[in-house]
């Protein structure tokens, strides 16, 4: 049934469409709801009119809807037969797919989507709607690849930490999806030093990496102490290696429930790079990622 849209930032929101994978990509956005005592709604966003068609056919536009409002019903029936505690609603909204849920991300708390514009899209690759969704969002989107939903991964949940560009907002989510899943939460750092070139000018000295890695790990202490009192349920650990931060939390990531990254939170023309890490690790991570803007993102 298609219910009228409650403004509240615990909503859930997952688009779906009739591709592949549908059924586990709306399992994972229900669990979610679930974690959070959310209400969950099932979007599948018209595009109107159709290629080829006229903006004044009312019988196209009848006949889209009908078909969109079964498939969201379809859905629904799922979610209410395996969680039957969780309220759950279907949208039908109409237009371009990636600024329908740029603009429901203002009332929502989460947004999950498919990898490559599954959620009511245009089967596109990553970089169209997934992309624009996932850099221009007003609440955390969770990006399901579709062999994220097969097997039984780890309840372990890492999270990225720049700390050129710390995300607080990002560290924060991780924690919270850590202890209301009771999952370990580890806290990820690479680092690439000068010093790890095999090359350099002569008398170059060789970098103590000892000494190079005692500043991060000692950040990444106090962030973990600083939140021991809010979360004082989740064990989290840290991993530091002298590596790519994108390679290392692909590896990081493998067998994980989920990868969190930020997206910088910015507005204006600097959000319209997600940033390199997040970006490169949303093509490349094994398991679902949520991108988590910061204090006042999107546009």
């Amino acid at each position: 049934m298609l219910n009228a849209m409650p403004h509240t930032d615990r909503l859930v929101i997952v688009g779906v469409d009739d591709g592949p994978h549908q059924d586990e990509i709306v399992r994972l956005a229900a669990r979610q709801a679930e974690l959070r005592e959310s209400e969950l709604h099932i979007a599948h966003a018209i595009r109107f009119p159709l290629p080829g068609g006229s903006p004044t056919d009312e019988q196209e536009k009848h006949l889209a809807v009908h078909v969109g409002g079964r498939l969201v019903e379809r859905y629904e029936d799922l979610v209410r037969q395996e969680f039957p505690g969780l309220t759950v609603a279907g949208e039908l909204p109409i237009g371009q797919a990636a600024a329908v849920l740029i603009e429901r991300s203002a009332d929502a708390g989460l947004l999950v989507t498919g990898h490559r514009g599954s959620g009511g899209f245009p089967r596109l690759p990553l970089g169209s709607v997934s992309w624009q969704v996932a850099t221009h969002a007003r609440c955390p989107v969770i990006v399901v690849r579709p062999h994220d939903t097969g097997g039984s991964p780890e309840n372990r949940v890492v999270v990225g930490v720049d700390l050129e560009d710390p995300s607080p907002d990002a560290l924060d989510f991780a924690y919270e999806q850590a202890e209301m899943s009771g999952a370990r939460l580890e806290l990820v750092h690479g680092a690439f030093h000068v010093g790890m070139v095999p090359t350099g000018p002569i008398g170059m000295v060789p970098a103590d990496f000892a000494n190079l890695d005692h500043g991060p790990r000692d950040f990444l202490d106090r962030e973990i102490s600083g939140r021991q009192a809010r979360y004082p349920s989740v064990r989290a650990t840290v991993r530091i290696e002298r590596t790519r931060a994108a390679t290392l939390l692909a590896e990081a990531a493998r067998d994980a429930a989920l990868l969190v990254v930020g997206s910088r939170g910015r507005s204006g023309v600097k959000r319209l790079l997600l940033g390199s890490v997040s970006a490169e690790v949303l093509h490349t991570a094994e398991c679902p990622v949520a991108v988590v803007p910061g204090q006042g993102g999107g546009d």
